[in-house]
């Protein structure tokens, strides 16, 4: 992944129907480094990660991305949010291939990464025969079927197990030492070595040091 790429967050405000959600957010991320997103229930965090992802735009501040040439940022980044994305109809194996090949980039198969999710037996079930934890591993596994340096992920434990939390932890260690960047909203540890925490209130701070 391209070492010279840079995400800049400068004094970012949010509105929704007519109500400041936060402002003076700021914060940078180089390859290799997360950012772990805390704060109480509707402070914002899940806003933030929609405006970074380009579906909501900003009421002040400046998102800025460099190093990636002419590819946008949002043709940079994985998002993976509340809701699945996922076609209940298809399979797993198959809501994957298509993910492959709608982003470009490819990286792993559907079947290398459902196996690196734990989800190899359930390549071939309609997803709606899934629990809400595969599902979200399903979900998961979209980051690993093609090359994205970004990955924006709300709340990434949600449903899963103790075992599922610990695959998710190598999967996001593993991308951070190919200079992969993370941003993530969280309620519970990801214990992600060395990540940058930033608190959303009503007064935000800006990101500061690494998690104790």
């Amino acid at each position: 992944m391209g070492q010279g790429l840079r995400l800049s967050v400068n004094n970012l405000a949010c509105e929704r129907g007519g109500r400041r959600i936060f402002d003076g957010v700021s914060f940078t991320l180089l390859p290799g480094e997360a950012l772990v997103i805390t704060g109480r229930n509707g402070a914002g965090k899940s806003t933030l990660l929609e405006l970074l992802a380009g579906r909501l735009t900003p009421a002040g501040g400046q998102i800025l991305w460099e190093g990636a040439g002419e590819r946008s940022l949002p043709e940079c980044l994985h998002y993976v949010g509340h809701r699945d994305a996922l076609k209940s109809a298809l399979t797993a194996r198959e809501n994957l291939d298509f993910a492959r090949e709608f982003l470009g980039h490819p990286a792993l198969s559907s079947a290398e990464a459902l196996e690196a999710v734990g989800l190899a037996h359930a390549a071939r079930l309609p997803v709606a025969y899934l629990s809400a934890g595969q599902r979200h591993r399903v979900a998961l596994a979209r980051l690993l079927v093609a090359h994205r340096p970004l990955w924006l992920l709300d709340e990434p434990t949600s449903a899963l197990d103790t075992a599922s939390q610990e695959t998710l932890r190598r999967l996001l260690e593993d991308h951070r030492s190919t200079g992969g960047m993370i941003a993530a909203t969280t309620h519970s540890p990801l214990f992600l070595s060395d990540a940058k925490e930033i608190r959303i209130e009503r007064s935000p701070v800006r990101a500061g040091g690494d998690i104790p």
